[in-house]
C-alpha cells in the first residue's frame, strides 16, 4: 500500500497485517527501549484542517515513537486559513521532502483528492475526512474489540457489535462497519431514524430502534458522540429525551453480556450518550482505547513507509 484513504482500501489480510503488526509494536511499547528507530530519517507532516487533539497526538506519538521527525501543520492562522488551495499546501510540503501527510479534513473526499491529485510523492493516511471514514479509528477499535473479545481467534468472527448515535454524521461509524464486517463480525447500528442515513438498508449491518432490545445480546458496544449541535437543526428534540432512549446509563449497563466491553471514540459528553457510571466502569475500555490508537497508528506508519510486514525489535 502507498496510502490509507479507506478501509475499502483494505483486504482482510491487509487489515489483519496492521492489526498483527500493532500488537507487536503494543509488546515493544511495554518493554523498556520506547522507542524504535524504524522511521529515523523520515518526515511526517500532521496537516489538520479540522480540529482534532486527540487523533492528532496520536499519530504524532506514535511517528515519534519511530523516530520520524514530525511538522505540526494546523489550518488556524496557516495559509488555508488565508485561502490557499489543498494543492498549492500539498506541493509546499513536497518542496519540504514530507514522506508521509496525515490528513484531517471537514470536506468528504479532501484525503482521496490529495492522494490522487499527484500533488506529492509521498504517502497520504486519512486522519477523518468530513462524513466519510475515519479508518485508523476502526483500526484501533478492532484492535480493541479483538483483544478482549476474540478469544484468541484472529479474526472477530462470531461476535455481534453494536455502533450507536449519531450514524448519519459519523465516519466512525462507515469505517467500523466496513472493517468489523470484513473481520467477521455482525454489526447491528442503533439510533433514532432521524440520525440514520439514507440508504442505510444497503449497509452490511442490521438496524435497530430499540437500544434496550439490542444491549443484552452484543459482545461489544461502541457509543458515538451526540454533538451537541445537532439539537438545534431538529435530529432530536433535546439531550434529556435522547438520553433516556439511546444512552448507556446504569440499568443498560446492568444488562451486558458478563464479558462484554464498552467503547467510545472520543471526546465524551458524559450525561448525553454515555453516563459517568459506564464511562468509568470496569467494562469500560475507553482509556485503553487511547493506547491502543497509539499502537495501531506505529503500525499503519511503518507498514506505509517501511514498506514490509517483517518486524524485527
Amino acid at each position: 500500500m502507498r496510502h490509507l484513504l479507506s478501509i475499502n482500501d483494505l483486504t482482510k489480510t491487509d487489515a489483519l497485517s496492521i492489526l498483527n503488526t500493532a500488537e507487536t509494536l503494543a509488546r515493544a511499547s511495554d518493554g523498556p527501549m520506547k522507542k524504535l528507530p524504524t522511521l529515523r530519517g523520515r518526515t511526517i507532516v500532521n496537516l489538520f484542517a479540522e480540529d482534532s487533539t486527540r487523533t492528532r497526538i496520536s499519530f504524532e506519538a506514535a511517528a515519534k515513537r519511530l523516530s520520524a521527525d514530525v511538522i505540526n501543520f494546523s489550518a488556524k492562522g496557516s495559509s488555508l486559513s488565508k485561502g490557499e488551495s489543498l494543492k498549492d499546501t500539498a506541493q509546499t510540503l513536497q518542496a519540504m521532502g514530507a514522506d508521509a501527510v496525515i490528513i484531517r479534513h471537514k470536506a468528504s473526499g479532501a484525503a482521496h483528492t490529495l492522494a490522487k491529485g499527484e500533488w506529492m510523492s509521498g504517502s497520504v493516511i486519512n486522519a477523518g475526512d468530513g462524513t466519510h471514514e475515519h479508518p485508523s479509528q476502526a483500526l484501533l477499535d478492532a484492535f480493541t474489540i479483538r483483544k478482549h473479545c476474540a478469544r484468541g481467534n484472529e479474526d472477530l468472527t462470531g461476535l455481534r457489535i453494536a455502533i450507536v448515535g449519531d450514524i448519519l454524521h459519523s465516519r466512525v461509524a462507515r469505517s467500523n462497519v466496513a472493517l468489523l464486517t470484513m473481520l467477521g463480525a455482525k454489526v447491528v447500528l442503533v439510533a433514532p431514524p432521524t440520525l440514520l442515513p439514507i440508504g442505510v438498508s444497503s449497509w452490511p449491518a442490521e438496524v435497530s430502534y430499540d437500544f434496550d432490545s439490542v444491549i443484552g445480546e452484543v459482545d461489544a458496544v461502541i457509543m458515538l458522540r451526540i454533538q451537541i449541535e445537532r439539537m438545534t437543526e431538529m435530529y432530536l428534540p433535546n439531550a434529556r429525551e435522547y438520553s433516556r432512549f439511546f444512552g448507556l446509563d446504569k440499568d443498560r449497563l446492568s444488562k451486558m453480556k458478563t464479558n462484554a466491553i464498552v467503547m467510545h471514540p472520543g471526546p465524551m459528553n458524559r450525561g448525553v450518550e454515555i453516563s459517568a457510571e459506564s464511562a468509568d466502569s470496569a467494562r469500560s475500555v475507553i482509556v485503553e482505547q487511547v493506547k491502543n490508537g497509539v499502537s495501531v497508528r506505529m503500525a499503519i506508519l511503518y507498514l506505509l513507509l517501511a514498506g514490509t510486514a517483517e518486524l524485527e525489535i
